[in-house]
């Protein structure tokens, strides 16, 4: 049983998955930020909820990033949130000085430990985890298609008036507006989505998809997302610590599956106690491979950048 999980950034989104995972039965927590105060408020906070969760956990907030040394999941959610009008490509360079500060650390106090990288741009920020801690490959993967999947599913649900639980989301490529919903592989109540949609109907929705950071972003003025980002990080979590065997799309360092290199990149893995412990191989036809190398050499350009 993993017994330490540390959350770096105590924002609105390391704040709630920590919140998300006092239930799991954790011995301890640790929130790190560079506001100091803001992380022991936060802590307190959830302290305050460990009795009504029946749970002994210790929640720890802290400015001192060693506070995180033995854990072995670490989440790393710091850095600048998007604001209206901003790229994710506009983020690369400042969030990668922060990231690589961060990195230092992580691999001097918890060799061992899986890395879930929320931070945006999400792909080239797994890839600088990656590099600067020269973890396996295994041993890092990025949250965002976890959240685009789920945001999928509640838009096919919400035009086809069904439960959510009766779809089966797929989604590959980077998180951001390269990401490539996948129809074929889309099952609702196990046939494909095609069967149920028309393909302009099923095209307004995967842009809906793509577009649903942003619109969060632009309605909310100051910040992004927290409530779904927390849950699918809080997934991820609990299918490792669960050794679930669970296919979920992270994003994953490729060497040579799907004739791509040296880069990060969201497709479906099964994940366990270990990480990632498989690429799924998807046959994707023509136009999806064209579009998903599209996007790949959209994850290249921001990597450059790091």
């Amino acid at each position: 049983m993993v017994k330490k999980v540390s959350i770096i950034g105590a924002g609105n989104v390391g704040g709630l998955t920590a919140a998300r995972l006092v239930p799991f039965g954790f011995e301890e927590i640790v929130l790190v930020d560079a506001v100091a105060d803001l992380a022991h408020a936060k802590a307190l906070d959830l302290s305050d909820s460990r009795f009504i969760f029946k749970q002994n956990c210790h929640v720890q907030g802290t400015g001192d990033i060693t506070g995180i040394a033995d854990s072995e999941i670490i989440i790393l959610t710091a850095g600048l949130a998007r604001k209206p009008g901003m790229s994710r490509e506009e983020l690369v360079q400042k969030n990668s000085q922060i990231i690589k500060g961060v990195c230092r650390h992580i691999k001097d106090l918890c060799p061992e430990a899986i890395v879930i990288v929320v931070t945006n741009p999400l792909d080239a920020m797994t890839y600088c985890v990656l590099e600067e801690t020269a973890f396996p490959g295994h041993r890092v993967l990025g949250m965002g298609l976890t959240l685009d999947r789920s945001r999928l599913a509640n838009l096919i649900a919400e035009t086809l008036n069904i439960a959510v639980g009766e779809i089966e989301p797929c989604i590959i490529g980077s998180h951001g507006k390269k990401m490539l919903p996948l129809s074929r592989y889309t099952k609702v109540k196990g046939f494909p989505l095609d069967k149920y949609l028309e393909p302009e109907r099923i095209k307004v929705i995967f842009q809906r998809t793509i577009r649903r950071g942003g619109e969060i972003v632009s309605s909310l003025g100051s910040g992004s997302a927290y409530f779904a980002p927390s849950a699918a990080i809080s997934e991820l979590v609990r299918t490792i610590i669960h050794d679930e065997k669970s296919i979920l799309p992270v994003s994953v360092y490729l060497n040579g599956e799907y004739g791509l290199e040296k880069l990060c990149i969201g497709l479906p893995c099964r994940l366990g106690k270990n990480g990632i412990e498989e690429i799924i191989n998807l046959d994707l036809n023509k136009e999806e491979r064209d579009f998903f190398l599209e996007s790949a050499e959209s994850v290249k350009e921001q990597i450059s950048l790091v």
